[in-house]
């Protein structure tokens, strides 16, 4: 043994871990303590001057929140949790930052030392429970082994972005470091450095600007990873007279009033994106690894070029000629001098052209005055009502769909959602993880009332932190997505989908924050108004048709066979269905009517 006096002589393990959190600029913790972490606890509550606790109603929504204020501050996430059952708990909020690609790290607490595998209370071996979500994975046996475990998780975890969890059991905690390092340990070995920039080399760049300028119908697919590089990807559209279709992750890249934007791709997309990918001849796709691969352009119709921050993300979605590793905005600005302005725009006016169509069809869509009240129609009264700097989180299941055509991004609005892992229940947590990072922004979550209920505890949360978030719920007493793809992917009629309702106005002003239903449609802009005012927690609960259909950007065969097939083995709504797809195509078709009426005088 060699004995090496340390800054953290006679430090207690879990004060260790705290000052290297400090380090590494941690400043939020989301978490709920327990017996098997409340060492560590203590050690936050001597250090509440400089690092936050956020206590949570359940540890799946302290991941969540650790991976949004990730997603919204590009810092490191963090969260907690006690043995057991707490740490399971975050595991679902966890592997959202893992399928998004965000760094966070997971701390929790192990059952004693010497009663490991004992089948003692709370024993559960969570290096194994852990070791398919994190990057880094690992145990804190001894006080010495503390701040080298905290560096390498931190720097582990912002450098594969993904996550890092460190378990420290209970008696570990405790124990203080007394300069017991092995005779190979060094004390100060390890620091709180972190190197993040990345671009390839000349050569590649050459080699992609040389592809790009022999294309003629160039389209850009840009998505979370470009999320800095807005004013880039703009110069980059100017320079190839190229659209820009957004994954829903980089829906805030650049505006969605932005004449280059074509809007997003996939069921939640717009067929102006949709018909750009199969006509390409060449796509760059900017830090995104959208899953659909069927939106993408065929192999072999089009040149690949990808740029992506994480090296195996390179050719994962399609067969690419040049892969740039590094950061987006690098990148494209060591990118744009080498290109040729493209002035043929025949292929971006078409685009542009289709686009101006397709959002008189949202107009049309989200404008009626229809009951029940149609979602688009609350979709378009709340992004009236957003400021030039909020912070929307929506949900997953049909309010996405309405949120990612209806709900304009503008610049310097930011836009989150759990994106590949499409998880109900982040909408809530994004929220407030959005109002503790950025106190004076909106923050608004547009979510189900299914994925609502799952975490809705956490209102709760808000109003003890006395959180101005702004919850809007489509309400409809339904799991409409998967409604709609029992009936449309499956053609079976729908089973399992119908909710008892929930008065949930009434729950936010029992929890001590404003509650608002909207029933009428003379109801909608006013109450939304008023709402968007209040320095309170706040719900809107709008009652929407439950009927409906969250439609793709264009309508395959397979979908309608599929629906006849369902009506046909006895769906329970088939008549109620198939009138609201009567009035939604025949209220199209007037619109269109009325569009070429006005044309024509």
């Amino acid at each position: 043994m060699v004995y090496v006096m340390s800054e953290y002589e006679n430090m207690r393990t879990a004060d260790i871990v705290a000052e290297a959190l400090l380090d590494w600029k941690v400043e939020v913790i989301f978490g709920l303590p327990g017996d098997g972490i409340n060492g560590f606890m203590e050690a936050l509550r001597r250090r509440q001057d400089r690092i936050k606790f956020i206590l949570v109603r359940h540890e799946e929504s302290a991941a969540f929140m650790a991976c949004a204020y990730a997603k919204y501050t590009g810092k490191l996430g963090a969260c907690l949790a006690t043995s057991g059952p707490g740490a399971i708990h975050l595991l679902n909020g966890l592997y959202d930052a893992k399928a998004d690609n965000i760094p966070v790290i997971a701390i929790t607490g192990s059952t004693y030392s010497d009663l490991m595998n004992s089948s003692y209370q709370q024993d559960i071996n969570l290096l194994n429970l852990f070791s398919d979500v994190s990057v880094y994975n690992s145990m804190i046996s001894v006080p010495e082994q503390a701040e080298m475990a905290v560096d390498i998780s931190c720097r582990t975890a912002l450098a594969q972005r993904g996550v890092s969890h460190i378990t420290i059991p209970i008696d570990i905690q405790e124990k203080k470091l007394n300069g017991n390092y092995t005779r190979h340990n060094v004390a100060y070995h390890t620091s709180s450095v972190y190197a993040a920039e990345t671009i390839p080399s000349q050569s590649l760049l050459v080699k992609a600007a040389k592809i790009l300028n022999e294309g003629s119908r160039i389209v850009l697919l840009v998505g979370q990873g470009a999320l800095d590089s807005g004013e880039e990807i703009i110069a980059l559209a100017e320079k190839l007279g190229a659209p820009v279709v957004k994954a829903l992750l980089g829906k805030a890249v650049i505006p969605d009033d932005d004449p280059y934007n074509i809007g997003g791709l996939g069921l939640l997309g717009t067929e102006p994106s949709s018909d750009a990918m199969s006509e390409a001849d060449t796509l760059l796709m900017v830090g995104t690894s959208f899953p659909y691969i069927d939106y993408l352009p065929k192999p072999g119709q089009a040149r690949g070029i990808q740029i992506d921050i994480k090296a195996e993300k390179i050719g994962l979605r399609y067969p690419v000629e040049i892969g740039l590793v590094g950061d987006s905005k690098l990148v494209l600005s060591a990118l744009l001098p080498l290109l040729n302005q493209n002035d043929n725009l025949e292929f971006l006016n078409s685009k542009q052209q289709a686009m101006k169509s397709w959002n008189s069809l949202l107009k049309e869509q989200s404008t009626r005055t229809d009951k029940p009240i149609k979602p688009q129609v609350i979709a378009k009264a709340v992004s009236d009502e957003l400021e030039d700097n909020a912070i929307i989180s929506t949900d997953s299941g049909t309010n996405t769909s309405w949120a990612a055509r209806h709900i304009i991004i503008r610049k310097g609005m930011k836009f989150s959602v759990s994106g590949t892992l499409a998880s109900m229940a982040c909408g809530l947590p994004y929220a407030i993880a959005a109002q503790i990072a950025f106190p004076e922004r909106q923050c608004v979550a547009f979510v189900g009332d299914g994925g609502l209920t799952m975490l809705m505890g956490e209102f709760a949360t808000a109003v003890q932190y006395n959180l101005p978030i702004k919850i809007i719920v489509i309400k409809n007493n339904t799991l409409g997505m998967i409604r709609w793809e029992q009936m449309g992917f499956l053609g079976n009629p729908e089973f399992g989908v119908e909710f008892s309702p929930i008065d949930f106005a009434r729950f936010a002003e029992d929890c001590g924050g404003k509650g608002y239903a909207i029933n009428e449609p003379s109801e909608i802009k006013s109450k939304i108004h008023e709402a968007m005012k209040e320095r309170k927690p706040t719900i809107v609960e709008a009652y929407v048709d439950p009927f409906e259909p969250p439609m793709p950007p264009k309508v395959e065969m397979e979908f309608v066979r599929n629906l006849a097939e369902s009506f046909a083995r006895g769906q329970p709504y088939a008549k109620r269905i198939g009138l609201t797809l009567f009035r939604n195509k025949v209220h199209e078709i007037l619109k269109n009517i009325h569009t070429h009426s006005d044309a024509d005088n």
